[in-house]
């Protein structure tokens, strides 16, 4: 419980952080004309995007939220579970914390401050059925060596559907905080509202595409996604060594930043079909950003695109052949 209560300030922190990139109206960012001056403040860019981690993290030192007077006191729960007999999260509760595995598949599942996902344990919130779906009042914390599977839909079908054919379930799930990830195994994310930012800094499987930890029981490797979901200040993925990462179909309020990434499968780094109002950014990623099989569209960018998702950079569209080629990254306002 202590441990938990220590993360109650980080949506706090988030917002501190996403203000300091100066947000205008609706939470997006002032677009202004790119130049010269844009140009000569970029290599600021790695320093900013620091900051906002090390506040974001920051968090961790501040006291606990005191309950305004007369608030209801909802309870603690810790969820815990093993792959024969996982814990269940359902109904109403103040803070969560997971240990072993827990699963959200037996309705939805209200945590009105923070959710810990303790070290190697698993938060699996990737059901259908009986309108399962978890919702967040402030932030999810994915601890080292932990992994979090957060909505399912058609571009990734929910744990309890069918394994083929049309899909017939979906988790719309809604985080009004951020998701925080430091030395994670995996992070899995679809059809998400996030409020917040997403920040994963480190972790992963290693550089190989061999099944491990949660990811054995459905004889997959670790490998690290966020599809199809609105983010509403910046997400952050940086220094993962692991088999995948796709960043594909998101809304982006104000930044990308997608660098020091290295894959073990030739076709991971899929960077597009985003929306990010502000700058995009993809640095020093292996194998770089790329198109790879799906059949994605450019990336479409408010103000700068940098680097390996830069305006000039022409890319295979899918990977692999060399007759269709596409720009990784357009202007949002064209």
């Amino acid at each position: 419980m202590h441990m938990l209560r220590r993360q109650a300030h980080l949506v706090t922190a988030a917002r501190a952080a996403a203000a300091t990139r100066g947000t205008g109206a609706g939470g997006f960012a002032r677009a202004g004309a790119p130049g010269s001056a844009a140009r000569a403040a970029r290599p600021r860019a790695g320093r900013a995007t620091a900051a906002v981690v090390a506040t974001l993290l920051g968090g961790l030192a501040l006291a606990p939220a005191v309950p305004a007077s007369g608030a209801p006191s909802w309870p603690l729960l810790v969820c815990h579970g093993s792959v024969r007999h996982p814990g269940v999260l359902a109904g109403r509760f103040g803070e969560v914390v997971v240990r072993g595995l827990c699963l959200v598949d037996r309705g939805p599942a209200v945590v009105e401050r923070d959710v810990l996902v303790l070290r190697h344990s698993a938060l699996l919130a990737a059901f259908g059925r009986g309108h399962s779906r978890l919702i967040v009042g402030h932030n999810i914390v994915v601890s080292r060596g932990a992994t979090l599977f957060l909505g399912c839909g058609r571009s990734f079908r929910c744990l309890d559907d069918r394994p083929h054919g049309r899909t017939r379930l979906s988790s719309r799930p809604k985080v009004f905080g951020s998701i925080i990830a430091v030395g994670a195994l995996g992070v899995v994310v679809h059809y998400a509202w996030i409020g917040g930012s997403v920040v994963q800094v480190a972790g992963g499987g290693g550089l190989t595409c061999r099944p491990m930890g949660i990811f054995a029981v459905k004889h997959s490797p670790a490998f690290s996604a966020y599809e199809d979901s609105w983010i509403g200040h910046v997400i952050i993925v940086r220094h993962l060594r692991s088999c995948w990462l796709g960043v594909i179909r998101n809304r982006i309020g104000i930044d990308a930043t997608i660098s020091s990434n290295v894959m073990a499968s030739h076709d991971a780094n899929e960077i597009v079909s985003n929306v990010a109002f502000r700058d995009l950014t993809c640095w020093r990623d292996s194998p770089r950003a790329q198109f790879g099989d799906s059949r994605g569209t450019p990336n479409r960018v408010g103000l700068h695109a940098y680097y390996q998702c830069g305006f000039h950079v022409i890319l295979p569209n899918p990977a692999g052949q060399h007759v269709h080629f596409s720009h990784i990254s357009v202007h949002l306002h064209r």
